[in-house]
């Protein structure tokens, strides 16, 4: 059978992608994943409110403090971190039932979680993506319409620490273009999977 760009091995891989808000992680793996049916995102469980046009279970699986905290209990997360007073985390089950039916699956996370896993070696690939410059990231925040100046100035400060945090990383993507963004995110999946390991 002839070889598939993607999608030719048994067990996924697990790519972790960290980027500031607004800077287009959650854009790019949606690209991918429309192109490569063996590309899934995994959807992170969160106790913040949804935004509109956010849908229960294809933005996040959005959860009580109480259910959250419970399943941390439970140890059913991969990493969480609290984020600007709400939780985020990763569902351990849902990505190992993906990586064990062949998909890749990607974490969009942040750098606190990413941090998390890198800790106790989970094997992924590392992958950071920021933005051209914080002005930039600014003015992408402030056209989203979502969010409050003084959120947006948190965020901002946030975006900061998380772009000193790059050197952890096994990729860097700067974002001053989607399309460009988007063929060099292809291309380090495409890379990863033909890699002799």
């Amino acid at each position: 059978m002839a070889q598939k760009l993607l999608g030719n091995l048994p067990k996924g891989f697990v790519f972790i992608l960290s980027a500031p808000a607004g800077t287009g992680k959650t854009t790019l793996v949606r690209m991918l994943s429309q192109e490569f049916s063996c590309v899934v995102e995994s959807v992170s469980c969160t106790t913040r409110p949804p935004r509109p046009g956010e849908v229960d279970g294809r933005d996040y699986h959005y959860l009580s403090k109480e259910e959250f905290e419970g399943k941390i209990r439970q140890g059913d997360f991969l990493e969480y971190a609290e984020v600007f007073g709400y939780y985020y985390g990763t569902s351990r089950a849902y990505v190992m039932k993906q990586q064990e039916m062949g998909k890749h699956v990607f974490l969009v996370i942040d750098t606190q979680g990413a941090m998390q896993l890198k800790k106790k070696q989970f094997p992924a690939v590392y992958i950071f993506l920021s933005p051209p410059s914080l002005q930039e990231l600014k003015d992408r925040l402030v056209k989203r319409k979502t969010e409050s100046m003084e959120v947006i100035e948190k965020r901002l400060s946030w975006a900061k620490a998380e772009i000193e945090m790059v050197a952890h990383y096994d990729y860097h993507i700067v974002n001053d273009s989607l399309n460009q963004a988007y063929t060099i995110l292809r291309s380090i999946v495409i890379a990863e999977e033909h890699r002799v390991i």
